[in-house]
């Protein structure tokens, strides 16, 4: 019998939740995603030394005459996303997406110029923009940022996605791709109710989702939906027939090992046609940010988490750079 990692596979397109190389040689998935806390981790990874150092020749031989540490830092920040963006490219046959920094997340027209940046370094490797998802959070700035990006024919990724009115601002903006979260929403269910099972079906994060996939398959959005961030195989299971979704390796490894019968949750073809068009003015979008709690909050921790993963980025980076010069120093000295 064929494993349920094969059955998924063959209703719904499985991305790699990863910026490790070796995971995704290993399943070999059509798309893969980043975020800011996965190049750090893979950054961290002393086989993938290499590429920082990469980056951080790349980004000197960028910059002007006279430049300082910390904007050979900042070009660097932006340049080792591409750099493990073109490696895992080279293992996949469809899509990376690569995360705007974080800290940008309130500030339109620093995400698109931003974007543009990172879609240009792609460029200088000879890498098309339709092989690039350029992921923004799904603050009300973020999507109007991806709008403007999406006219220019730059493909977007929202994510930290918490709730319907975020989804349905970005589907009315023609937004290529979704990543509404899962787990984190689970998490905080049980951090608010105490409750600590909740059954795949009734499990917070899989009802969100659900409700997202079934009305932009009722109302015919061409945006595509990617369930994110998960806490366990029975959200996965209870998603399949979505569009797509990102798994991290260890829940990849463990739907490969597991067999019997998947069996297909979602599916546009049986959908019912709702009567209620839904359209979010920046207004109504702030209030529903306002009322939902949990999104709200879950928003505002995704965002300072992933800034405080790459302000540990630059740090890694400086300690690199520190080593470098250093081991230039002494081989100049011993001559």
């Amino acid at each position: 019998m064929k494993s349920i990692l094969e059955q998924l596979s063959s209703i719904t397109v499985v991305v790699a939740d990863t910026g490790d190389l070796d995971a995704i040689k290993k399943f070999q998935p059509r798309d893969a995603t980043t975020n800011p806390s996965l190049i750090l981790a893979a950054a961290k990874n002393p086989d993938y030394i290499k590429l920082i150092d990469q980056a951080l020749e790349s980004s000197r031989k960028s910059l002007p005459v006279g430049f300082s540490e910390s904007e050979l830092i900042k070009e660097t920040i932006d340049q080792v996303s591409v750099f493990f963006g073109k490696e895992i490219l080279n293992l996949i046959t469809g899509r990376v997406s690569t995360e705007v920094d974080a800290r940008l997340s309130f500030d339109t027209e620093a995400t698109v110029t931003k974007a543009r940046k990172l879609i240009n370094h792609y460029k200088s490797f000879g890498i098309d923009k339709e092989r690039i998802l350029i992921k923004i959070a799904s603050t009300w700035e973020g999507i109007k940022a991806a709008e403007i990006l999406e006219k220019e024919g730059i493909k977007c990724n929202l994510t930290l996605l918490f709730n319907f009115c975020q989804a349905v601002a970005c589907a009315n903006a023609k937004i290529t791709l979704i990543s509404p979260f899962v787990g984190r929403i689970l998490d905080w269910h049980k951090a608010k109710t105490g409750k600590d099972n909740f059954a795949g079906c009734e499990d917070p994060g899989v009802i969100s989702v659900t409700k997202i996939y079934n009305y932009f398959k009722e109302k015919g959005f061409k945006t595509e939906v990617m369930g994110a961030s998960f806490r366990n195989i029975d959200e996965i299971k209870e998603l399949a027939g979505c569009d797509l979704l990102t798994i991290a390796p260890k829940f990849l490894d463990e739907l490969n090992r597991e067999e019997g019968e998947l069996i297909k949750k979602l599916d546009e073809d049986t959908q019912s046609h709702s009567s209620i068009d839904y359209k979010f003015d920046e207004r109504d979008f702030r209030l529903s940010m306002l009322e939902d709690q949990m999104a709200s909050e879950k928003l505002s921790e995704g965002i300072t988490g992933f800034s405080k993963a790459i302000e540990e980025l630059e740090e890694l980076l400086l300690k690199r750079l520190s080593e470098i010069n250093n081991q230039k120093l002494i081989s100049t000295t011993q001559i």
